[in-house]
């Protein structure tokens, strides 16, 4: 895994709920853009929606809790594989915060015009205005069916290595 950002997003305070963040995110001119087809892993203070995978609610997530037993169920299954992938973007940050002291306490310089602007002015070498893109965070049936597909697949494919 490359451990590069994909986006950047300023001026939002550490106390802003993370689903309004994304939500005004996915909504700007120079925005985020997931297209149609892909996802982002995110935790639960996301939405499980189209564009955005969120573990199971209410089933083991945190790597800890995998040490004593294995996965008795596709949704224990795809909350261990989603955490261990998540801990790949915490890892991100930590080594970014490592690198760039200025980032481990809150910076008292003004951010208006300077990070935003340069952001929007950089070419973006996937940018394609044809391109179908998620613009809603809309939990929907379908979504989460898909969601259910894909982890009893993974478990069943696992449950079949496991047992041979």
């Amino acid at each position: 895994m490359n451990m590069r950002f994909v986006y950047v997003l300023t001026g939002w305070e550490g106390s802003a709920a993370d689903s309004r963040v994304l939500r005004n995110a996915i909504n700007r001119e120079n925005g985020l853009k997931v297209p149609r087809g892909n996802y982002y892993l995110c935790d639960n203070g996301y939405p499980n929606c189209e564009g955005f995978l969120t573990p199971y609610k209410c089933v083991r997530y945190h790597l800890n809790e995998w040490t004593s037993r294995r996965p008795q169920t596709h949704q224990e299954y795809f909350n261990m594989k989603h955490t261990r992938a998540r801990n790949v973007i915490e890892r991100s940050f930590g080594l970014l915060k490592m690198r760039w002291r200025i980032l481990r306490s809150p910076s008292w310089y003004p951010l208006e015009g300077g990070l935003d602007e340069y952001m929007s002015n950089q070419p973006d070498a996937d940018s394609n205005t044809n391109m179908d893109v998620v613009d809603s965070l809309n939990t929907t049936l379908e979504w989460t069916a898909n969601r259910d597909y894909m982890a009893l697949n993974m478990f069943n494919d696992w449950s079949h290595a496991a047992a041979v």
